[in-house]
């Protein structure tokens, strides 16, 4: 170690832990063992994350030797470390300016802060349907199926691409799976209910992915005196 060792804060990793994971919950709010699992496997992501930013820096530790030899003047302990990327791919050297500003932390910030405009901006068209008691449609909706999920993807994406560890990149592509079988699961749930309108929904709305120039117009017009449909909650 050249320097000070940079680490050791735990408050500050308890704190952005708990951020996250209030956020996390905010937007899902949980409502059968399916939800908690899934939101459970959120926050471990979070709370690992924060715990090598902040606290200890496992992956740092367990590849020093590697990192040493291949990076004889790499300060290990030094925060600025953690972004594995950029030491690996030689980006942001030269000064804490060039480290928080170069392409990969520009891209995390995008990824991190979209992502969470996502979440929030689909989950007021999410709620306000619900309380109607029809299918989400509008907004985001009219662009993919399940946008919450696409925002919650692209935030952990987002802190995979500036702060990575063994952990998190272990539980990423575990996170992207369940929240894929979620989405079938809920698809399924939401066409028993609403049968013809959802199908129609659905041959023309991408899961997850928006196609250019695909928008969905709206349900067909209800007959009067039809029944309000009970309320349901996907993603």
């Amino acid at each position: 170690m050249n320097g000070p060792y940079d680490y050791g804060y735990w408050l500050v990793a308890v704190v952005m832990s708990a951020v996250f994971v209030a956020f996390a919950f905010s937007f899902t709010r949980p409502k059968n063992w399916r939800d908690w699992r899934s939101f459970g496997a959120f926050s471990a992501f979070v709370v690992a994350l924060f715990a090598e930013m902040y606290g200890f820096p496992l992956t740092i530790y367990l590849l020093s030797g590697w990192l040493g030899s291949r990076y004889p003047g790499l300060d290990l302990f030094a925060h600025d470390s953690g972004h594995l990327w950029q030491t690996l791919f030689g980006i942001g050297e030269g000064s804490p300016w060039a480290a928080h500003f170069n392409v990969l932390h520009v891209l995390s910030n995008v990824l991190i802060g979209g992502g969470v405009l996502v979440v929030m901006s689909a989950w007021r068209v999410l709620y306000q349907a619900q309380r109607d008691g029809r299918l989400a449609t509008t907004g985001l909706y009219a662009r993919v199926r399940h946008p919450q999920y696409v925002g919650f993807v692209a935030v952990l994406f987002g802190f995979l691409v500036q702060w990575p560890t063994l952990l998190t990149l272990a539980m990423f592509p575990v996170l992207v799976w369940r929240y894929a079988r979620l989405a079938r699961i809920e698809e399924r749930e939401v066409r028993k209910r609403f049968g013809a309108a959802y199908d129609a929904y659905a041959a023309q709305v991408p899961r997850f992915v928006p196609r250019p120039g695909v928008r969905y117009d709206g349900p067909p017009p209800e007959p009067p005196g039809k029944e309000r449909q009970p309320e349901v909650t996907y993603g």
